[in-house]
């Protein structure tokens, strides 16, 4: 088996300093504790942890403690005996035989119960444990990476988690920046997952326009790496299909894949509306979501419109600006001379927005 190590994106002063972490605790045989809220990256950190170690030939055993009850997550990580339970009908060895000269990654450690996290506290100190329904003692040789978005020592402190199993488990402890705190791997994540994306649909990636790569960088992302990635991919899909050729363009609809005026929610489902029936105005007046009202009534209905990805009015309005400058360009062939008629504008005014908002800086 060759050696391997983790290719992790990003060059932000954060993340390069809990990789550096990560790198110097690698070669110790002793416990990690990764911490980052959902979709940081800890489960590739604990990847780093085990194949810049002296185990690297060994198993990396991957088990998710949230994902199993009490009585399977006992079973799952210690195995069980014939005739345990109803239905076991064979012996089967847990995760921590099979992990044995290897890594253990526990994700999600703050979920598991006091039964389990005794049984953890026993192999931590003298790596033995029994499997369920059985008497023998048995024993691994596994270093264990535990992983968690919870606030351990508060749970400590509210006695839902062990202070001697907290204690083992957290000889260091990596803690992972969210995204929003990584400034400039917004842009680089999301240019690996639009890559990725356009490989797959066997296309070229003609690049991310100005007012998408804004709208990355402003966006909080609270779902992290993994909501960037999906961002990513289904907006790069989309643009591809409609228009192969042109950058890809910010849409807000591609943050909200559920984005729709017919998505049904509770209250649509409560309703008495009838198939035939259509959304209503204040007045009861049916309208089309987008388009105008019925005749004679002499007023435009708004459609719905997905939030903007903006910090503020003034982000909202720079990012609309740049959404304007981007279709118009493209429409023009890059020609800014008929992007600014087609806008309305001087050449000079179209020329100072593209200044204002950095397009000659992205250019260089």
């Amino acid at each position: 088996m060759e050696q391997r190590t983790t290719h992790l994106i990003g060059e932000s002063a954060a993340w390069l300093s809990a990789l550096e972490q990560a790198s110097r605790l690698a070669p110790l045989d002793r416990p990690v504790l990764v911490i980052g809220e959902r979709g940081t990256g800890k489960e590739l950190v604990g990847e780093r942890l085990h194949f810049l170690s002296k185990r690297w030939e060994g198993p990396f055993v991957k088990v998710n403690c949230a994902a199993l009850s009490e009585t399977l997550l006992d079973s799952e990580l210690f195995g069980h005996e014939r005739g345990a339970f109803t239905g076991a009908t064979d012996m089967r060895r847990g995760r921590f035989e099979m992990a044995d000269g290897g890594t253990i990654f526990l994700d999600e450690i703050a979920t598991a119960s006091q039964q389990v996290q005794e049984k953890l506290l026993r192999i931590v100190e003298y790596g033995e444990f029994q499997r369920v329904g059985g008497s023998k003692v048995l024993s691994t040789n596994v270093r264990i990476v535990a992983a968690t978005n919870g606030d351990l020592p508060a749970l400590a402190e509210a006695g839902k988690f062990r202070w001697d199993l907290l204690d083992r488990l957290s000889f260091d402890v990596v803690t992972l920046p969210p995204l929003r705190a990584r400034h400039g791997d917004k842009t680089l994540l999301a240019q690996f997952f639009a890559r990725r994306m356009a490989v797959e649909m066997a296309q070229d990636f003609p690049g991310f326009a100005p007012s998408a790569l804004e709208a990355i960088e402003a966006w909080h992302w609270p779902g992290n790496i993994r909501e960037l990635r999906n961002f990513a991919e289904r907006l790069t899909h989309r643009a591809l299909l409609s228009a192969p050729q042109e950058q890809v363009r910010f849409e807000p609809a591609a943050l909200d894949p559920f984005a729709s005026p017919w998505r049904p929610t509770e209250a649509s489902k409560n309703s008495n509306h009838s198939s035939n029936e259509g959304p209503k105005n204040s007045n009861g007046v049916g309208v089309f979501m987008g388009a105008s009202s019925p005749a004679g009534s002499g007023e435009l209905q708004p459609a719905e419109r997905p939030s903007m990805p903006a910090r503020g009015f003034e982000d909202a309005v720079r990012l609309f600006e740049m959404q304007l400058i981007d279709g118009a360009l493209a429409d023009a062939g890059g020609h800014q001379g008929r992007a600014a008629e087609a806008l309305g504008l001087t050449y000079h005014q179209l020329r100072g927005l593209l200044k204002k908002h950095g397009y000659a800086r992205r250019a260089e």
